[in-house]
């Protein structure tokens, strides 16, 4: 006999409301915890007291840029958490959305306490060759808000993505995240070899790390889903 409080799960919470509305709310929460966590750790571990990094240093470009790049992995995410009926997809998406965010708030609070903006700059400049590969391979798109980063999604892919549900919303969820992932890597490469401050190459390195392990199991998951990945960034 099937329980009424896991048809309940399935469908709508007891207000009626659908249980997307509860999940985007719990994700909400989430985020601005993990937000402000970010922030309190990079005050706990001293960032910033002496010797702060100029604006055009390595480690405030690649906490600059890394958060954009970061903030449109995490939209991507919650908005699978709204959409997908796929258990494994959303608890991808939920990895991701509270990892990013939780280093997006580690990023935005290391530029608070060293004084400097949140965005500004030429985009990517802090890369050898960086600006030339923002925006590579996507002449001609969108690139409204700044020149878009190796492996963003422009506006026209994230329109469709929202246009569309079940399987084939799954599968171009899994194709734009791959490729943004594999941009991303690149970033935090660099940012790993290059950035003079410890906890920016630490961070580095743990989003190389983990962008790297998670664009392979992605690629595992679009294939069982009948889907190939998008040509790399």
């Amino acid at each position: 006999m099937t329980d009424p409080a896991t048809e309940d799960d399935r469908g709508a919470t007891s207000s009626g409301r659908p249980r997307g509305w509860l999940t985007g709310v719990l994700v909400a929460v989430i985020a601005v915890g993990l937000l402000l966590a970010g922030g309190g750790l990079a005050v706990a571990m001293g960032v910033g007291r002496e010797d702060q990094p100029t604006t055009d240093s390595v480690a405030a470009g690649f906490s600059r840029d890394m958060s954009r790049h970061h903030l449109q992995a995490v939209e991507m995410a919650n908005l699978a958490l709204l959409r997908t009926e796929d258990p494994e997809i959303r608890q991808l998406a939920f990895d991701i959305s509270a990892t990013q965010t939780n280093q997006l708030g580690r990023m935005q609070g290391w530029l608070a306490l060293w004084d400097l903006p949140f965005t500004g700059g030429e985009t990517m400049a802090w890369m050898s060759e960086g600006a030339e590969m923002a925006g590579h391979d996507m002449a001609g798109h969108d690139t409204a808000g700044g020149a878009l980063m190796p492996g963003m999604a422009t506006e026209a892919e994230l329109a469709e993505l929202r246009s569309l549900s079940g399987t084939a919303f799954d599968a171009m969820f899994l194709q734009l995240m791959i490729r943004h992932h594999q941009g991303g890597l690149a970033m935090a490469e660099y940012g790993r070899e290059h950035s003079d401050v410890d906890v920016v190459e630490r961070l580095a390195r743990s989003i190389a790390e983990t962008q790297d392990a998670e664009t392979t199991t992605m690629a595992t998951m679009l294939r069982a889903r009948g889907g190939e990945p998008l040509p790399a960034p």
